[in-house]
């Protein structure tokens, strides 16, 4: 298995691809297409179990219709390997050092929110903000890398992150970008700009396929001040807009000590 970041990415087109890192918004970060080499690549997306897998954690409910799986033992050698891999001191350190001009990060080992995601026809995740400080580490959440893992993928059935400018601390702007989920693909973002992303469109796929993603987060010091929300915070869409069940569920969804009682519909 692999000991080295080198040994699971090509590190010169890593390196080559944060150079346009921050040379967008609206908020810093950048594309890294063919990010696994092609055979780590394949045999990853093979890993993934199948939606109807007992692994799996369900979200479902207005805002929010995915599974997740963050827990490692129950990820095949490769997945484990390559979650360790990009949590290793090496890899952030090519991270901090190509992207954010050295600042110290952090791994989150406990894959908090990160791990296997999976959508399937009529998931959906509304425009949202991630966590801001850890509920357990009490680090700011800093970066996000997103691998998709669908070799099957056609970009007419939805499931593109869009990337929203923002209006307001409690509200997304217009949506500015939109970044095809292309098999193989990795998007690495700032999640302390106001960085609100999303995919609020239901999917529609055909039933037998999933849009699958490798997440993994990255950590700093907290600064002085900082907001410490410790789950996501999500806006309604256009259509939730004033609908107070809808505005109920994401205050509670946004507390550590309410979200769990709404991850799944009643």
């Amino acid at each position: 298995m692999f000991k080295s970041v080198s040994e699971l990415i090509d590190v010169d087109n890593f390196k080559a691809c944060l150079k346009s890192y921050g040379a967008e918004g609206p908020f810093d970060h950048c594309v890294i297409d063919n990010f696994f080499k092609p055979e780590v690549a394949a045999a990853l997306e093979a890993e993934f179990p199948g939606f109807d897998d007992e692994v799996w954690h369900q979200y479902d409910n207005p805002i929010e219709i995915k599974k997740v799986s963050n827990i490692w033992n129950t990820f095949p050698p490769l997945t484990y390997n390559t979650f360790n891999v990009l949590n290793s001191p090496e890899f952030l350190q090519l991270l901090s050092d190509n992207a954010l001009g050295g600042m110290k990060l952090y791994a989150d080992n406990g894959l908090n929110g990160g791990g296997w995601h999976m959508h399937k026809k009529g998931g959906k995740l509304n425009t949202h903000l991630d966590y801001s400080l850890h509920p357990k580490l009490g680090l700011q959440r800093k970066l996000n890398i997103i691998i998709y893992m669908n070799s099957n993928w056609q970009e007419d059935w939805g499931g593109s992150l869009g990337l929203w400018g923002n209006e307001t601390d409690e509200k997304p702007g217009d949506l500015e970008k939109s970044v095809p989920a292309i098999f193989n693909r990795a998007v690495i973002f700032d999640t302390t700009q106001n960085s609100w992303h999303g995919l609020p469109e239901p999917l529609t796929c055909p039933d037998d396929e999933t849009r699958r993603s490798l997440a993994a987060y990255f950590l700093c010091d907290a600064p002085e001040g900082v907001d410490e929300r410790g789950k996501a915070l999500f806006a309604p869409t256009k259509e939730q807009e004033g609908d107070t069940e809808i505005l109920d569920l994401i205050k509670k969804r946004s507390n550590v000590q309410t979200a769990a009682s709404v991850y799944g519909k009643k």
